[in-house]
């Protein structure tokens, strides 16, 4: 992708009607923005009890929790919370009870477990 692009009322709950794909167990995505080379936006939606095995961030990820809640080895996070995870952040990811979040990965994690 090279060109501009605008996704009108996603914030305001309209990425519910997106399509999403399998991302790992019981965890979904909608790319939005996904370029051979540079940053990716994403969706992610978890079903409850799913998680992402542990990863290590090589550039910097930031978060906002649309719905539900995210947890990780430094707490949990409810709908309205923004997190930075910097560059060489190692953690693995779950939702207790289910969430969606808006994601963007500098660069594509690693996945260590």
């Amino acid at each position: 992708m090279d060109k501009q692009a605008s996704f009108p009322a996603l914030l305001f709950g309209a990425w519910r009607e997106l399509h999403f794909e399998p991302f790992s167990e019981g965890v979904e995505v909608h790319y939005l923005w996904r370029p051979a080379n540079g940053p990716v936006w994403a969706f992610l939606r978890y079903e409850a009890g799913a998680s992402v095995p542990q990863h290590i961030h090589r550039g910097l990820e930031t978060i906002i929790v649309l719905e539900g809640s995210q947890s990780d080895e430094n707490g949990t996070y409810s709908a309205g919370t923004v997190i930075c995870n910097p560059p060489e952040t190692v953690h693995r990811v779950w939702s207790t009870e289910g969430c969606t979040i808006l994601i963007q990965w500098e660069q594509m994690v690693e996945f260590i477990d």
